[in-house]
């Protein structure tokens, strides 16, 4: 005989995450590789949404070209797949008609920082309310496996076959000097504290931007030998990174040459699209 569950029981018991309610079906299965980690940081944003209570008519989702730039596609927003590199403007555009929106903007690090590098600093500048998710897997993993912007120093790539010898950019660095008001870092690996991260950017009025590692063992892993879409999680993300929460108090030799997790820079500062409406109200009045 089986014992009853108490109420209380059945409160603490979870439920399974329904995402078919944000996807289309009709769209599925997706493009990306196995052991890709873009559909974890797919499913981390949706429950991110669903936490925030956004409508999906109320969301537009823009996108650029690239292997993350294929996320629309799979979702039920309002979505906009758009050239290469040109996302973030396509997403001002829409913030400007539509500032009661909630516009999320996914891009990869090429994306983002090399054609599109000159449109995100000047989103950041602006401080326009966008979420701005940079799925970052140091590689062009659509196009060849070229090494992009965000490649370590020593990186083999289709174009770098005796190591890359660009330093790579750091998204948060860049983000907070252009002038982002939320900057944060995740990995696909730590999923929990992703959602969680995803969701204070969402919350947050003014750009926020949210570096995501997330490896690519199609390219990157094969022609860096690595043993397998684990062993690149595991080195990559987990032992490659250590929480803001953690830093101050671990010893320096276990946060040597590692990236910080968790929100690394939160102000306030005006908004662009609040600030433009002052401006066209005041000339309006005649002041």
């Amino acid at each position: 005989m089986s014992t009853p569950v108490s109420a209380e029981k059945k409160e603490k018991i979870s439920v399974p995450f329904d995402y078919n309610k944000y996807l289309r079906p009709n769209k599925l299965p997706h493009i990306w590789c196995p052991g890709c980690g873009h559909g974890i940081v797919l499913k981390a944003m949706l429950r991110a949404i669903d936490k925030a209570g956004l409508e999906k008519d109320n969301i537009a989702l823009v996108s650029g070209i690239g292997c993350s730039s294929r996320t629309p596609g799979y979702v039920d927003f309002n979505t906009l797949h758009t050239l290469h590199g040109r996302a973030l403007p396509f997403a001002t555009g829409i913030k400007m008609a539509r500032p009661d929106m909630k516009v999320i903007v996914v891009t990869g690090d090429g994306d983002a920082l090399a054609i599109g590098g000159n449109h995100f600093i000047h989103a950041c500048r602006r401080n326009i309310d966008l979420t701005v998710l940079v799925f970052t897997n140091a590689v062009y993993g659509m196009t060849g496996g070229q090494y992009s912007p965000t490649s370590p120093l020593g990186a083999i790539a289709t174009t770098s076959r005796y190591g890359n010898v660009e330093p790579p950019f750091d998204t948060c660095e860049i983000a907070k000097a252009a002038g982002a008001t939320f900057v944060a870092r995740g990995t696909a690996y730590h999923t929990l504290e992703l959602e969680k991260t995803i969701h204070e950017a969402l919350a947050h009025k003014g750009t926020s931007v949210v570096d995501i590692l997330d490896a690519c063992p199609t390219y990157f892993g094969r022609m860096n030998k690595y043993k397998s879409a684990t062993h690149m999680m595991e080195t990559m993300e987990k032992d490659g990174t250590v929480s803001v929460k953690q830093v101050d108090k671990l010893p320096a030799d276990k946060v040597q040459g590692k990236m910080l997790r968790g929100v690394l820079h939160k102000i306030e500062r005006p908004e662009y699209c609040e600030q433009y409406a002052s401006l066209v109200q005041e000339k309006a009045q005649g002041k």
